[in-house]
């Protein structure tokens, strides 16, 4: 797996996983022009795209937020992966985790989830992410308000993962 900055020619692909059955109801989407804005190189938000490293074949999407800000803090609005179930979340997570502590020197990066997304909060836990909090019915969507849970990993948390073992090496 790879990562690599979003283009233009993503645009399709990103909007196609966002509106997918089984991922709508999971995140809020951005619009076209955001996600241009952000492919078009915005300095404080990047649109990634997960990659099989040998076919070149585009499995998913993140944002990453939080670009220049000056407390080092990095935010994943998104993690969308088209195909569950075969390590990729995982194999993404390592990567940007990587990229955010080794590459941007970031101290703390976070993401929230919605509170039912088992699967996602699963992922997230199981690479090394923290529970930090939780915002009830924070947003309105699909008709009814909804929980965010906050999640978030520290640089010497990181770290100490990777003495471990358990970080990309």
């Amino acid at each position: 797996m790879i990562l690599r900055r979003g283009e233009e020619a993503d645009l399709n692909f990103i909007l196609g996983l966002q509106a997918a059955p089984d991922n709508c109801e999971l995140v809020l989407p951005f619009d076209r022009e955001e996600h241009l804005k952000a492919l078009r190189g915005d300095e404080e938000v990047m649109d990634v795209i997960v990659e099989e490293k040998a076919t070149g074949e585009a499995v998913g999407y993140l944002r990453v937020a939080g670009l220049n800000n000056p407390h080092k803090e990095i935010e994943w609005t998104h993690v969308i992966i088209a195909k569950k179930g075969r390590g990729y979340g995982h194999e993404a997570m390592k990567l940007i985790k990587a990229w955010t502590f080794e590459t941007k020197k970031a101290h703390r990066a976070w993401l929230d989830c919605k509170e039912y997304n088992e699967r996602a909060l699963h992922l997230y836990e199981a690479e090394g992410l923290k529970r930090e909090g939780l915002i009830r019915e924070t947003i309105f969507h699909c008709g009814r308000y909804e929980n965010l849970v906050i999640l978030g990993i520290l640089d010497r948390e990181y770290l100490a993962r990777k003495e471990q073992g358990l970080e990309r090496l």
